[in-house]
């Protein structure tokens, strides 16, 4: 294991102390904003005068506390309407999960008057979401899917922890990672993958990467920085606002792979 595995480690380890601490502020579910009065209607956001939607989404055993940072960077960058759905820990299927997901940005779009959002998701977070895109028409209403450490391809850490259905279903060989590579013909959804060549749970690393032929798909090569710091580390805040703001014009044949760190 070289310096740089350490570094990650350490810095991992250190913001899982953080979080720890922030960890009881993002329990309970998050309160949807009041509803506008009835004469500002016409003062919705709309396509072409507001910025999308953010929906985000934590990873395996989390809460919506863990996006303190990436919520404060989006915010500052002009996106007005963030919000984070959590689901519940005792969830047994990534499925329910993806449904619970799919009623959320439902509501999301009845709110703010946009018919599309954008969604981040760390770790188990990206995989519910890209099975929402796929398998449940979410690619209607996701324009751009980021993923930040998700195990795309299946990971093999994931048999190491297995006893929980969630974690088996992040297993390469499990049904819902068979799924997710069936055909999706004419996929709307723009996916941007974050992968780090120090996430200790992506196993091998390249697992954290998109590869599909139906899916407009860009791969982001983190260098140094380890899994749980993937949704707090400055570098990736910023990349992650320029893969969302060049989201409308990247063609399908944009590089795949640069290094943000």
């Amino acid at each position: 294991m070289g310096l740089k595995c350490f570094r990650a480690i350490a810095l991992d380890l250190a913001i899982l102390a953080g979080h720890l601490v922030l960890y009881p502020t993002g329990i309970l579910p998050e309160r949807p904003p009041a509803p506008p009065p009835p004469d500002a209607a016409a003062r919705l956001p709309t396509e072409g005068r507001a910025r999308r939607p953010v929906v985000l989404l934590h990873g395996f055993i989390d809460n919506r506390s863990v996006f303190v940072l990436l919520r404060r960077a989006l915010h500052r960058h002009g996106r007005q309407h963030v919000e984070a759905l959590n689901y519940s820990p005792l969830t047994c299927d990534l499925r329910t999960a993806a449904a619970l997901l799919a009623r959320h940005i439902e509501e999301v779009c009845a709110r703010t008057g946009h018919s599309r959002v954008d969604v981040i998701g760390h770790s188990l977070g990206g995989l519910i979401a890209r099975y929402y895109v796929q398998r449940l028409g979410g690619d209607l209403r996701v324009h751009s899917l980021v993923t930040l450490g998700t195990p795309h391809a299946g990971t093999r850490a994931a048999p190491l922890l297995s006893a929980h259905p969630l974690v088996r279903q992040m297993c390469p060989d499990s049904d819902v990672i068979a799924e997710l590579r069936q055909p999706v013909p004419e996929c709307r959804t723009r996916m941007i993958s974050f992968w780090s060549d120090a996430d200790q749970l992506m196993i091998p690393a390249e697992t954290a990467r998109i590869d599909h032929p139906d899916v407009i798909s860009r791969n982001i090569r983190v260098r140094g920085i380890g899994h749980l710091a993937l949704p707090v580390h400055s570098a990736v805040a910023a990349g992650v606002l320029e893969a969302l703001d060049t989201a409308d014009e990247a063609p399908a044949d944009a590089p795949d792979t640069f290094s943000v760190a």
